[in-house]
């Protein structure tokens, strides 16, 4: 028989795990690193120096922050994986206080703002891109052709932007975005888009490596597959059945392949909409939270005005967060409905 004196009963939480905020946040930063290195080899030194810059930027604002809170963090990685993010989500050729200016917002007014690491209620890194953008739009949407193509230096249209004037055209006598965009100049392949050999943002380029990134992230449990599969797969869904009808191909003959390489979808799906701060708490709100992200993807990338939406997507459903933890939240024990659980 269990003597109950001699039991200890501890506070939550009483799972414990061997990984720390740091060892999370350098495991990221490791993740990453192979797709910025292509976006570098890609497009240049630029792009290194952009990168720099914005990690610069991002960890001096969080040692002046610290300075003045007397709680130093900067040894914890956060802070340099946001200002890694931000340049991932910079053009390579841009003025370069642009980068800078974004990871200072997303750094001071986001995350330290509402109370440092784990209080910010949307992704640092991608509330410093959306700033910077409509700020400086032309600076944002100018692009560099890969070295790869024997065009360094030599600036172009992604392909998304280059498609989004065809959903607008009069008339459309193609089968597809691939076919659409070799009649335009843009000899993209689907192994362009999947290698990294397209214009972009310096590191969504590459979906191979992000994806190799990804699943390094989820063989150590870092992420889980709810959120990626819910939104890749959502987004995907939905491209097939109403991307189509853009191109005037009709129903159910959207490429799902071209979309879901394009763009900054693999890098907003696999490392930036699966932040543990920002998403919802439970498996069932993180699957919610992913379906609400490939629909509002699709919205505005079909629909709107803007080639991309990953980055608005995502913002976006951070506002609902609190919303899917409250109505997914797990029951206490003795519970039966919501409205019990908080003793209503």
């Amino acid at each position: 028989m269990i003597d109950m004196k001699k039991m200890t009963v501890s506070s939550s939480p009483q799972i414990h795990s061997a990984d720390s905020t740091a060892k999370i946040m350098w495991t990221v930063v490791l993740s990453l690193l192979p797709a910025g290195i292509w976006g570098v080899f890609a497009f240049g030194m630029t792009a290194l120096i952009v990168i720099l810059v914005s990690i610069t930027a991002a960890v001096a604002s969080e040692a002046l922050l610290g300075l003045i809170d007397k709680k130093m963090t900067i040894g914890d990685g956060s802070a340099v994986l946001t200002g890694l993010l931000v340049g991932y989500n910079m053009p390579p050729d841009l003025p370069l206080f642009i980068p800078a200016l974004a990871s200072i917002f997303a750094i001071v007014v986001v995350k330290w703002s509402f109370g440092g690491l784990g209080a910010n209620w949307m992704n640092p890194a991608l509330a410093g891109r959306v700033f910077v953008f409509f700020s400086w739009t032309g600076s944002m949407t100018k692009w560099l052709l890969p070295s790869m193509n024997g065009a360094d230096a030599v600036t172009g249209p992604t392909p998304l932007g280059s498609l989004k004037s065809a959903y607008f055209a009069t008339s459309l006598n193609v089968s597809g975005p691939i076919e659409f965009l070799q009649s335009e100049g843009l000899p993209v392949t689907y192994k362009d888009l999947f290698l990294g050999n397209i214009p972009g943002s310096i590191g969504e380029i590459s979906a191979l490596l992000l994806l190799l990134g990804a699943v390094f992230l989820l063989f150590r449990k870092i992420i889980t597959w709810h959120v990626p599969v819910s939104y890749i797969g959502s987004f995907a869904l939905l491209i097939w059945i109403f991307g189509g009808l853009r191109m005037g191909t009709g129903l159910f003959s959207g490429d799902v392949l071209f979309h879901t390489l394009s763009g900054g979808l693999m890098l907003g799906a696999l490392f930036m909409a699966t932040d543990m701060a920002t998403t919802p708490l439970t498996e069932k709100g993180n699957i919610i939270f992913g379906l609400g992200c490939g629909f509002l993807t699709f919205l505005i990338r079909i629909y709107g005005s803007l080639p991309e939406a990953v980055s608005l997507s995502i913002i976006v459903m951070n506002i609902f967060v609190p919303v899917i933890d409250r109505y997914t939240k797990i029951k206490g024990f003795g519970k039966s409905t919501v409205k019990e659980a908080n003793g209503e």
